[in-house]
């Protein structure tokens, strides 16, 4: 009989399962490979079973592996979100969205949100993913899907289109706009983890040789542009306030929608949590307001994606 399941290594196993890696769920964790492969070990032990196969590239589930998976994804996000809707204050909110979105679009914003909300104390998670567990008391998510938010304890609304720009420093060498993709594709490139320039060439069948710097953040390729070294394709909502101060211009914009909006989500069943509903109209209303401003509904660029 199973006695005295250890619920960190229920974790680990679910970081392993999600990365099929050992080394990468190791760097997540922020411990040794060999601890993790002990964890998993012992888990197997405790279990009774055996959880994963081990290959040379990496790990993949067994039958029992994948039966585990789910379950302990299930548990786990019960635990997590009984943990988060513990809290009783209203007067913190926490914000989990990527990185980029928070350094780009949410910190310009920052004096907004404390002039319009006084009282509130933000607190932001940034995550490479969406959250797998459903969102507690006075939590708010903001990411990009092709649909709302799947889950049903969440109240959910579309904030913007994703339109894909290309932006440089405007002190950077260019020919002059519009721009057209197959020239477009002859400058130096500046890439984040996304790979969208890859892809860009990939439908194009572009065959010059590309000059591509790759970042492993879209902001991070953002800054590499303002300083002047290359081309760096984003969402538009990220780079709004850098064309509004001129640190970036933008020169061609994908004439193929992304199929993706960005939403904002909030809990349905913490009623008691004054302040959730009204942030997410704020951040709407932000939405509203760059709606307004942004070039991105100029005709800037040619309508294919070749000269």
């Amino acid at each position: 009989m199973m006695k005295h399941l250890n619920l960190n290594a229920l974790r680990v196993f679910t970081i392993v399962a999600r990365h099929g890696n050992l080394r990468h769920a190791a760097n997540e964790l922020n411990i040794s490979r060999g601890a993790v492969s002990q964890r998993i070990r012992q888990l197997e032990t405790d279990l009774g079973v055996a959880l994963l196969v081990r290959q040379a590239r990496g790990v993949s589930l067994t039958t029992e592996g994948e039966r585990w998976q789910a379950a302990a994804d299930d548990a786990l996000a019960i635990l997590e979100t009984a943990f988060a809707g513990s809290a009783e204050a209203d007067d913190s909110v926490t914000f989990h969205l990527g990185s980029s979105t928070a350094s780009k679009w949410l910190m310009p914003r920052m004096n907004r949100f404390a002039a319009r909300f006084p009282d509130i104390s933000l607190r932001t998670e940034v995550h490479e993913r969406m959250l797998s567990r459903s969102l507690g008391r006075n939590e708010i998510a903001i990411w990009p899907g092709s649909s709302p938010d799947p889950d049903r304890a969440h109240n959910s609304r579309p904030l913007t289109d994703i339109r894909l720009v290309a932006v440089c420093s405007p002190d950077f060498p260019r020919p002059e706009s519009p721009l057209g993709t197959d020239t477009l594709l002859t400058l130096p490139l500046l890439q984040d983890a996304h790979l969208r320039w890859e892809r860009l060439i990939g439908a194009t069948g572009h065959s010059a040789s590309h000059r591509l710097l790759n970042f492993d953040r879209s902001a991070l390729a953002l800054e590499a542009a303002i300083g002047g070294h290359g081309v760096a394709m984003a969402p538009d909502y990220m780079i709004a306030d850098d064309l509004r101060a001129k640190r970036l211009v933008q020169i061609w914009a994908s004439p193929v929608p992304s199929g993706e909006k960005l939403y904002v989500s909030w809990s349905r069943h913490h009623q008691g949590q004054r302040q959730t509903g009204r942030i997410a109209d704020w951040i709407a209303s932000e939405f509203d307001i760059e709606e307004t401003l942004s070039p991105a509904n100029k005709k800037l660029t040619d309508t294919s994606w070749s000269d």
